[in-house]
């Protein structure tokens, strides 16, 4: 069991994603730093444009980023927002009318061919588009009319756990300038680089996680607002590296059906952010515990206590819209703690690769 995520050297299994996940605040800061005024540029130029309705396009963990964008969009700016169906493109070949139409593809590696086609033909149709990736020099980029580099740096474990965290805090940072004025900007998001490396440090307190979920059978997900995304991405981590089968929910579809599931059996990790999203999630808590579930919550010390076990988010005066970035790092750590409890290895995960070629 590690004290910290970069305390496995690289030859041994895991050491390329635990290299990987300890460089997250050191990438953020990058981002702050050298990033912001490059993604301030990007938006005031297609602000000007006043897009009426933004697309956005990605796969794997890069959708799980494109849907915090979703929200970020909606709720900050009111934007009329929707996640991209590729294959109407690309298998059926519709051609939409995309005038006014402001197209986002997030892409970690920007050479998916099925997202370079969307995006192509996103352009042909009307769209401003705009890629996000952490490749300015991949196929994705060249084919759209604006670019923006996460600043991650190379990432060579197969589960993405720096470029997850990269885009979230890019995107929130292009939405903040799309508002009149540029919003908060890097000022609101100031203190995360030491805050991520404040829950990194705790490798000790998430093994002792791993070790209680180790040899669960299935895992279910849950949150709302914001917490979605993370949720999402969690489950991926969680499937991807340790091969449990782990269902993610919102907390509103949980309980459309699959509450009935939820036993004192299969564990439920419920991310709790602090402010509306974890307020909508109460009722869907109230009843997790009258069923008499496992459940860990990601959360303030106030929820964690009510449950059967969690990780206290250090969250106290992070707007809402960014403890997303601080959510899903010690769940990456409990699926990287998970998988090596288990004898595997998460730096290459069976039947995956780093550029998945769909079409």
């Amino acid at each position: 069991m590690s004290a910290t995520p970069s305390a496995h050297h690289a030859e041994q299994p895991g050491g390329i994603m635990s290299a990987e996940m300890a460089e997250q605040p050191a990438v953020l800061r990058r981002i702050l730093d050298d990033g912001a005024p490059v993604i301030a540029e990007t938006a005031r130029l297609i602000a000007a444009r006043k897009p009426r309705f933004v697309l956005l396009t990605a796969r794997g963990t890069s959708d799980n980023a494109a849907l915090y964008a979703k929200y970020l969009l909606e709720v900050q700016l009111g934007k009329p927002c929707g996640l991209t169906s590729m294959s109407t493109v690309t298998t059926y070949g519709a051609r939409p009318d995309l005038t006014d139409v402001l197209a986002v593809t997030v892409s970690q590696s920007g050479g998916s061919p099925d997202l370079v086609a969307s995006t192509k033909a996103a352009r042909e149709a009307g769209a401003t588009t705009l890629a996000v990736t952490n490749n300015a020099d991949s196929p994705l980029a060249a084919v759209s009319e604006h670019h923006i580099d996460i600043l991650a740096g190379p990432e060579r474990a197969l589960p993405a756990t720096k470029t997850y965290t990269a885009s979230l805090l890019t995107l929130y940072l292009f939405v903040q300038g799309l508002r009149p004025g540029g919003g908060d900007g890097p000022a609101a998001a100031e203190a995360l680089p030491g805050l991520a490396r404040s829950i990194l440090d705790r490798g000790a307190e998430v093994g002792q996680l791993a070790a209680r979920y180790r040899f669960a059978e299935r895992m279910v997900l849950t949150s709302r607002g914001y917490g979605y995304p993370t949720a999402k991405e969690a489950a991926l981590k969680l499937m991807e590296t340790s091969y449990i089968p782990a269902l993610s929910y919102s907390g509103a579809d949980l309980l459309h059906g699959p509450l009935a599931m939820v036993d004192n059996i299969s564990p439920v990790i419920a991310i709790v952010t602090e402010g509306r999203g974890g307020a909508a999630l109460q009722p869907v808590l109230e009843r997790l515990r009258g069923r008499g579930a496992d459940l860990m919550i990601v959360g303030t010390g106030e929820e964690v206590a009510r449950a059967t076990t969690g990780f206290v988010l250090p969250t106290a005066g992070v707007p809402e819209e960014l403890q997303p970035v601080l959510e899903i790092l010690p769940l990456q750590m409990l699926a990287y703690e998970i998988t090596i409890a288990r004898g595997q290895d998460p730096d290459a995960p069976r039947a995956l690769a780093k550029v998945t070629e769909t079409r």
